[in-house]
Order: structure tokens, then sequence, then C-alpha cells
């Protein structure tokens, strides 16, 4: 039987040079203390929290590269602090859910999350979808050459070397790490029909999800951000039975 649920404040992390730092929102202490020992045994600096307010206060004293969010906490949950986090910041995060609907995992996804894992999970998996986020974060979706250049369509400016969108008017738009790296991806092979696991490779986020579905979810919140009309898409269409096909025309800044 999983431990106590006795609530504590937080602990922050030291972080040497160079150490990705995590911050592990989680209530159940059992498991807290576990992932904290196989996380930093993988070499990252780990803070824990068990609710929103020891959260808020890891944040207020140390830079954070990544999020570990338990869905289902005492007082303000997952969900919210999700919606909060992602209002004022594009920080990777990864969501836990200990419920098998996939509603909840979906609305996650809806409101910014980059992740999900549900329980019970295997700590490696956890471990390399770490990895995998802030590898895509460090590298903006690719190296070298050509990959690194900014991209221009219709007005937008993506820069993969800053992980940058600007729009017509010079205006940055916030974006997590996996819509940056989904549109980075559908730019970058603008008038080709991408299926979705085709997207699942060329965003590195092959460990990401086994559910497609997500990636449909990620495409619909960047057609919110670029869409003239969301609901009547001019740039990224869907293509029945294929996956999507970004169409403006694209060229390298």
């Amino acid at each position: 039987m999983v431990g106590s649920r006795k609530p504590v404040s937080f602990a922050a992390a030291a972080r040497s040079e160079g150490q990705p730092h995590v911050l592990l929102v989680e209530d159940d202490l059992e498991i807290s203390r576990m992932l904290q020992g196989v996380l930093s045994e993988s070499g990252f600096a780990v803070s824990a929290a068990t609710g929103a307010a020891a959260m808020d206060a890891v944040l207020g004293l140390a830079q954070v590269d990544l999020v570990v969010l338990d869905l289902m906490l005492p007082g303000e949950d997952g969900l919210s602090i999700c919606r909060r986090l992602r209002a004022a910041s594009a920080i990777p995060i990864i969501m836990v859910t200990a419920r098998g609907d996939a509603v909840d995992r979906i609305i996650g996804l809806e409101i910014g999350a980059d992740d999900y894992l549900p329980k019970p999970f295997d700590s490696r998996e956890l471990v390399a979808r770490i990895r995998a986020l802030l590898r895509r974060a460090a590298q903006g979706g690719g190296t070298g050459g050509g990959r690194m250049r900014p991209l221009r369509f219709a007005g937008w400016r993506i820069d993969p070397a800053s992980r940058q969108l600007h729009d017509p008017d010079g205006v940055q738009v916030a974006m997590t790490s996996v819509e940056f790296d989904l549109l980075a991806a559908l730019c970058r092979h603008s008038g080709q029909v991408l299926s979705r696991d085709q997207l699942i490779e060329l965003t590195h986020s092959g460990l990401a999800s086994p559910v497609q579905r997500s990636i449909d979810v990620h495409v619909s919140r960047i057609r919110q951000k670029i869409e003239p009309d969301p609901d009547s898409p001019r740039y990224i269409k869907t293509v029945r039975l294929g996956g999507y096909m970004f169409t403006e025309r694209v060229e390298q800044a």
C-alpha cells in the first residue's frame, strides 16, 4: 500500500552548473521519495513539492527546467496548476495521473502539458521522457545546417535556434516545447502529407505517448495560435486517413 500523504512544504535542490533541474509535484510521500532518488541517480537536480503553494515557493527560489506534475493533488489540482503554469511560461510539463480515463489526459494536453504518464509507470520511462523533452528544448527539435535557420510563412517567423515564434506584427507567441517542434516539423516539410507516426518521429517524441490522438490535440492548439480561422484552417490541413499537411509556402530567413 502506498504510504503517507502527510503534507510537507518543499525541498529545493542544490544544483551543479549545467545540471538539469526537475521539479516534482507529488503529494504521495513514498512515491515522491522514490522518484527523487531515481532522478538524482540519473543526473538531475531534483526539487520536490507536495502542492501548489510549495511548487510556487520552489519556482520563486530557483530556475526549473522541467516540471513533473501529479494530476490529483490536495487543494489546487494538477489541471489548474498546469493551466496556470502554461499561461506564464513555456516550461516543459509532464503530467502524471492515476486515472485511467483518457479524457483527463487529453484535457491535460489541451491546456498545455507536453506529455503525460499513467500510473503505475516504470521510473526508467519517466527518466527517458524527461531527457527527450529536455533534449528537444536544448536542440530546437534538430541539429545542424538549415534545420536551425529561421523559417518564414505568411509573415510569421519561427526560429529553431531561439525556439521563438513571432507573428506578422513581430509579437512573440508562447508555445509549448511539443507545439514548437510540431510546427517546425510541418514547416520543414511544407507541401508533404505527414502521418501522425511521422510527426512523432520528426519531433523526437516516440516516447511521448502511445495514443496518436495527442498529436491531434497539439495540432489543434497550434491552429488556435496561428490560423486566421482555426475552425477553417488555412495553414495546417487535415488529410483524411493521411495525417496533416502544411500548405503555406515556407522560406528560410
